[in-house]
């Protein structure tokens, strides 16, 4: 048995243990155990920032590896800046690229960050998702009922639904997820507009190796990427994304541009555990 000292942070309610090692040092079942909510810390995941440069490595609840987390980057930005970086924009490494993040202001135990997400992409290969032509609200059957989803990826898979589906999520997001067309599984969000001057979204995402997720910060930008493409939002004007835990703020530029996130972050507590 060893001791593994660690911080809690938490996105939204998008919550993670983060601990200065790289991701080698924890086996698959030491995170599980970590992850645990009723004998462990607790968390959605854990998060690996122990390298020589500033950079994230995300071991998800089940034991199975994101490539990314936008709330995970905004708590990780928070976490160097608390470690001395202060509020000097940092380019953070991920599975998924290069981000670059910077906390806005600070406070306490709590932070605004924003992130320079990656571009997205639409392209099937990319997602991936087996298709014959490009998955923007394009009809899908799953269960029962026809769905339009659009699939996108911010380097990790996203699969967005604008339908009113009530209840029925709780069943088509997993369902969703292990589709065969989508090889690597999909994040599934289930999105909706909402009335008002300013464009905003209430969105629920069923989440890879969480389930379903207070808050995701790359599903929110694959939501408003989709709000978008379907002309549901404008292009360059900040989006509004309610989530169960809170709201996030999105800006999709260009195709080819970085997406803009701007949420909270949260140092919840420091602490130890055996495992």
């Amino acid at each position: 048995m060893r001791t593994v000292a660690f911080e809690k942070y938490e996105g939204l309610g998008n919550d993670f243990v983060v601990v200065d090692l790289p991701k080698s040092a924890l086996s698959i079942p030491e995170v599980i155990a970590i992850c645990d909510r009723h004998r462990g810390v607790g968390a959605d995941g854990v998060l690996f920032v122990g390298e020589p440069e500033p950079a994230m490595r995300v071991v998800n609840a089940d034991g199975s590896t994101a490539e990314m987390c936008g709330n995970g980057l905004r708590c990780v930005a928070f976490h160097f800046a608390r470690r001395g970086a202060g509020h000097e924009p940092l380019q953070i490494a991920t599975d998924a690229g290069a981000h670059r993040a910077h906390v806005v202001s600070s406070q306490g135990a709590s932070a605004i960050v924003s992130v320079s997400m990656r571009a997205a992409s639409l392209v099937l290969d990319e997602i991936p998702v087996r298709a014959d032509g490009p998955m923007i609200d394009a009809p899908m059957r799953a269960l029962d009922r026809m769905v339009h989803v659009t699939a996108v990826s911010m380097g990790n898979p996203h699969a967005v639904l604008f339908d009113d589906v009530g209840e029925a999520r709780l069943a088509l997001g997993p369902a969703i997820q292990d589709d065969p067309r989508f090889p690597k599984k999909a994040n599934v969000g289930f999105a909706r507009m909402r009335e008002g001057a300013r464009s905003a979204m209430t969105l629920h995402v069923y989440e890879r190796g969480a389930g379903w997720t207070e808050a995701c910060g790359t599903g929110a930008c694959a939501a408003a990427v989709a709000a978008v493409e379907t002309g549901r939002a404008r292009r360059g004007e900040p989006i509004d994304v309610h989530l169960p835990g809170g709201v996030l703020e999105i800006v999709v530029g260009a195709r080819e541009e970085r997406i803009q996130m701007t949420g909270p972050a949260r140092h919840v507590f420091s602490g130890s555990i055996a495992i």
